[in-house]
């Protein structure tokens, strides 16, 4: 806080509560895990003191445009990575099964392992993953404040990868709308960072 944080991104209310009355010049996120899904949600974690909030992935782009429309709140939403298969991230999973908490920050990622199903090994919990890169037209127009990509247990070259592809067609984007097109050299440098099987848009 004296070294000059811009934010913290908090779930749980008691830590709110407390960082509003003891840090109050302290900026206060709002976690995907407080599942944020509409604008009363949104309305209700304002009034708390809370300046952004990174909705429930589970919302659609209109329902998000929805809630930045009604509420006027800063959105921070989730464009890239792994999709979690509990709803909003809030699982007990990881910890049940190794005592690692998601909720926590130190999901062990149980639901992306193989497993044996009636003598086959497959991955009955595992989601595609989460790739927006050809809608960026859309996400930035609809008037998203940030955009958040996934990268939890992940190397930095995916990090530093994924970052600067984005980055690269978001500028290409404000330099020439009209003629946006992501090439498919670059969606394939994407995929190649890290992706385990299959990928989708989101909701």
């Amino acid at each position: 806080y004296e070294s000059g944080l811009d934010g913290v991104i908090v779930q749980d209310f008691g830590v709110l509560c407390y960082i509003r009355t003891y840090f109050p010049g302290l900026a206060i996120h709002a976690s995907t895990q407080i599942t944020v899904t509409g604008s009363g949600g949104a309305n209700f974690v304002k009034e708390q003191g809370i300046s952004r909030i990174v909705p429930a992935r589970e919302l659609s782009l209109e329902e998000i445009k929805k809630i930045k429309l009604e509420t006027g709140v800063e959105i921070e939403a989730f464009i890239h990575g792994a999709m979690c298969y509990c709803y909003s991230g809030q699982c007990l999973f990881s910890s049940i099964l190794g005592g690692r908490s998601g909720n926590r920050g130190r999901c062990a990622q149980p639901c992306r392992l193989g497993y044996n199903l009636d003598g086959k090994n497959c991955y009955p919990l595992s989601m595609k993953d989460m790739c927006t890169i050809e809608f960026l037209p859309q996400l930035i127009d609809s008037g998203i404040d940030s955009f958040k990509i996934e990268g939890r247990m992940k190397k930095a070259a995916y990090a530093a990868g994924v970052t600067a592809i984005y980055r690269k067609y978001i500028d290409k984007y404000y330099q020439d709308k009209e003629n946006f097109y992501v090439s498919e050299k670059d969606k394939s440098l994407l995929h190649s960072l890290y992706i385990r099987s299959e990928t989708g848009d989101g909701y």
